[in-house]
């Protein structure tokens, strides 16, 4: 039995390299086709009444081990200057007020046709309006020019903002001054840990000479964002940061503090361990997905009285997003169809104690939003030529 699981997972991790190197060609996403093939393997193991162990709490680990390492694989890719200051501008706001404006939308409709109250229908309706950076980051990997660059810093943006701002609500009964001043204090503390623990793991980077040294920094850096979380602390802004700092170590070469490290040393160290997060992203990416497409039901699929809010949801998601793009002087394509629902999706609305989920979030209302959005994302970006678009984002911020 052992034997035919490890042969089946190697196989299945294959095809999902297959599909990863393949996307650029057939503009078909590696995620559409590892739920897909996670939903046919399940078909299959049904059908050959093949028995296996119950694999739901296995998905939220996989989850948050993926988003740490998502977010940290788009941020070691990012680099900082004094002329990407609108550029990081408007991938910040776009990433935050469409989110800010489809969950009140969303809440108030729920509220309203629920008759629940406006907190509770908010803490649900949030996690359907965060772009998730598990899907969109690898998809954008494709683009031309600063494209693929501006959808990491969105999407990266849109998970941090969604994460916060979903256990801004759900942790406080009531929201009141003592409330904000509850979350100003959390934000100042995981700043501070993230500058100390930014500043430790890069010495570390920089000193340690043992040929085993980059697993312990993801070791670690998954221990903090842990830690941070299991005190309610916004620990996706330490990742974030941490992979902007290693990634802007010349921005250090003018500072005293900086004289007596080796820049260029430090930056090929990195360089390293960015190939070494990227790959263990992947597998852990491929493994979540075929396990979230093996655990999808057909009746959730194909559910009609989840569908008219799943249509819903994801009409409101494309006309905020044009009209936005269209605010902040964006070509519409390709970003237009890069709106994706998914890991982050997943990870909050299990979150969701069983007390406070409201039978219009649902599990066949996820999937059907997860699912249309990617196959909205699917078509857009075989449509859309992105060669013609290279010169999108540089555009007149004013």
């Amino acid at each position: 039995m052992e034997i035919n699981i490890i042969i089946t997972t190697c196989l299945l991790l294959l095809l999902a390299y297959v599909f990863n190197i393949t996307a650029s060609k057939t503009k078909i996403p590696a995620v559409i086709m590892l739920l897909l093939l996670g939903f046919g393997l399940k078909q299959i193991s049904s059908s050959l009444a093949i028995e296996l162990p119950d694999l739901q709490s296995t998905l939220p680990v996989l989850g948050t081990l993926g988003l740490v390492l998502i977010v940290l694989e788009g941020a070691l890719e990012l680099k900082l200057h004094k002329d990407k200051f609108d550029f990081i501008v408007k991938s910040s706001f776009l990433a935050l007020l469409p989110m800010l404006i489809l969950s009140f939308v969303l809440a108030y409709s729920f509220s309203y046709f629920g008759n629940i109250p406006l907190r509770l229908a908010l803490i649900n309706s949030i996690p359907l309006c965060i772009i998730s950076s598990a899907i969109a980051i690898p998809s954008a990997k494709n683009l031309k020019g600063k494209n693929a660059e501006f959808i990491t810093y969105e999407s990266s943006f849109s998970d941090i903002f969604g994460v916060i701002i979903f256990n801004f609500i759900a942790l406080n009964s009531g929201i009141n001054l003592q409330s904000f001043e509850h979350f100003f204090i959390e934000l100042i503390i995981m700043l501070l840990v993230s500058v100390f623990a930014t500043i430790i793991l890069a010495l570390f980077i920089a000193h340690i000479n043992h040929h085993i040294k980059f697993i312990p920094i993801i070791i670690s850096v998954t221990l903090i964002y842990a830690v941070a979380k299991l005190f309610h602390l916004p620990a996706l802004i330490f990742i974030l940061l941490f992979g902007l700092a290693l990634n802007n170590l010349d921005l250090l070469k003018n500072f005293k503090l900086a004289k007596g490290l080796n820049i260029d040393f430090l930056n090929t160290e990195v360089h390293r361990f960015s190939e070494i997060t990227t790959e263990f992203a992947f597998l852990i990416r491929a493994l979540f997905f075929l396990l979230f497409g093996f655990l999808i039901q057909f009746e959730d699929i194909i559910n009609l009285s989840t569908l008219p809010w799943a249509l819903g949801i994801v009409f409101l998601v494309f006309v905020l997003r044009a009209v936005f793009l269209k605010i902040f002087k964006l070509t519409i394509a390709p970003f237009l169809f890069i709106a994706p629902r998914g890991l982050i999706t997943v990870l909050l609305f299990l979150s969701i104690p069983a007390a406070q989920r409201i039978s219009f979030v649902n599990n066949a209302l996820l999937i059907q939003v997860i699912l249309i959005c990617a196959v909205i994302m699917m078509i857009g970006l075989m449509v859309t030529n992105t060669k013609k678009n290279e010169h999108t984002i540089e555009v007149d911020a004013s």
